[in-house]
């Protein structure tokens, strides 16, 4: 049995267990319960705990491996600046649309404060709202470890990206001396995040079994309300912003980039890969659409790796949910930082099944959201991933026609 069915049998396990237990005062189902609690919390300790040597070393690795500005292709250039601006506007998207959405799926008060006394630090930390000077001045970290030490994720992003655009400045022989640790911390961060992800079942068990008892029947409602969202708003980023982009930008009948796209977004949501839909993409940019060999041959690729406009979606909203269910108030200061977050971390989402709901933890961190709701957002998965790697193939394929011009030219 598969990672996959085995984390999604566990799901269904636990509010098969933690439903029959709300409200429940009897001995046995407190003890119950209070064993639980700590295998849930171990997991979820076990993720955070792997996150920023994961993010810190993929960004440096990513940033300062590139060529060098003098050098650096055309088409590179270009394409990193489309990546970004795409990403932004997915998380523009996700929070914009997410919260108010999420806002009517009902929740009962009482099992909000079920939740929140489980994660007290979490949810009191989230009350005090910066002003948006104190927010501006606090995205530079006066001492990068004690952000490190602190979680906070965002000024940790910066001082990250900072040092790796100086290390591109250093010479070839001492950077690659630095680029090579970070390397192996990588290595060895994904390889720890692949052996703790083993152990998910147990995790996502132990921690639905202690909602679905927080929440009764609710439980039920607010995850799938929190399904149709995030999947919908997938398919209102593609339809309403990637395709225009292709129809407009790249200058392409709607029709045409519509019949190139649906092979590889068939395969994409059927496989949840990217990585597996690259034959149809590359099929479809080199014989469909005819567009120039440099697109298929780098764009493409590199597309693959980095770019995933549905990680702009799926990131925010899913903070936003969890945010929801603790019912934690999300204002300006913190919208805008779970947005900037998103764009950061989905470059470094790594290529593993529930490498999205790993990285989302420093989003959480930087807004003050507790992080016990990944393992319901890990187990419930399946559905929203297929629409968020369908929406990443479309980025990908939208990407190739727009910046297809300029080669053209």
């Amino acid at each position: 049995m598969s990672l996959t069915s085995q984390v999604l049998l566990a799901l269904v396990a636990g509010f098969a267990v933690g439903l029959p237990l709300a409200g429940a005062d009897a001995p046995a189902a407190v003890r119950l319960l209070g064993a639980l609690e700590p295998v849930g919390l171990l997991f979820v300790n076990a993720i955070r705990m792997t996150v920023i040597p994961l993010v810190v070393s993929s960004l440096v690795v990513g940033v300062a491996s590139a060529p060098d500005q003098r050098t650096i292709g055309r088409l590179g250039a270009r394409a990193l600046l489309l990546f970004v601006v795409a990403v932004a506007a997915a998380a523009v998207v996700g929070v914009t649309l997410g919260p108010p959405l999420l806002a009517r799926i009902p929740i009962d008060p009482a099992a909000i404060a079920a939740l929140q006394a489980g994660a007290p630090d979490a949810a009191s930390g989230a009350a005090a709202l910066p002003s948006a000077g104190e927010w501006l001045v606090s995205l530079v970290p006066a001492n990068p470890f004690k952000a490190m030490a602190d979680g906070a994720m965002l000024p940790l992003i910066v001082a990250t990206l900072a040092f790796a655009a100086a290390l591109m400045g250093v010479a070839p022989a001492r950077r690659g001396a630095v680029i090579a640790f970070f390397e192996g911390l990588m290595d060895a961060s994904l390889l720890l995040v692949r052996a703790i992800l083993r152990f998910a079942p147990i995790g996502v068990f132990a921690l639905t079994v202690g909602v679905a008892a927080k929440l009764g029947l609710g439980a039920l409602a607010a995850l799938g309300g929190y399904i149709v969202i995030v999947s919908g708003l997938c398919v209102l980023y593609v339809a309403g912003v990637l395709y225009p982009a292709a129809a407009t930008l790249g200058r392409l009948p709607l029709a045409t980039f519509a019949r190139a796209a649906l092979p590889a977004q068939s395969i994409a949501f059927s496989s949840r890969s990217s990585l597996a839909a690259l034959p149809a993409m590359l099929e479809s940019v080199r014989e469909t659409l005819r567009l120039p060999p440099a697109i298929g041959s780098v764009l493409v690729p590199l597309a693959s790796t980095l770019f995933r406009a549905g990680a702009g979606v799926g990131q925010t909203v899913g903070v936003c949910f969890i945010a929801r269910l603790y019912g934690v108030d999300l204002g300006a200061a913190q919208l805008v930082t779970i947005a900037l977050t998103a764009v950061v971390t989905s470059f470094s989402v790594p290529g593993i099944p529930g490498g999205s709901i790993v990285v989302m933890v420093p989003i959480l961190t930087a807004a003050g959201i507790p992080v016990e709701g990944i393992g319901i957002l890990l187990g419930a998965d399946t559905i929203p991933d297929m629409f968020r790697t369908t929406t990443n193939v479309t980025g990908h394929l939208t990407a190739s026609v727009i910046l297809a011009r300029g080669e053209r030219a």
